[in-house]
């Protein structure tokens, strides 16, 4: 990953990232999903980031989003 990119969320469900990833694209932010699950079994986590300045807005809209998340 790039020096400029920070991880927001941490996830279980490929599903539930990609729909945080595209509300993120929604309001303009840009954010890559890094799939860390096994391609057999499919345990592990995926990983959400966004560019540094963008992650105090991202962090906002996650909580709004889905408030009893938070981060």
């Amino acid at each position: 990953m790039e020096k400029d990119w920070v991880k927001i969320k941490t996830f279980m469900n490929a599903i539930q990232a990609e729909i945080v990833k595209q509300m993120l694209a929604e309001h303009a932010i840009n954010a890559v999903i890094l799939n860390k699950q096994d391609s057999s079994y499919l345990f592990g986590k995926l990983e959400l980031y966004v560019v540094k300045g963008d992650e105090p807005r991202a962090n906002e809209l996650i909580i709004e989003f889905n408030p009893e998340e938070g981060n």
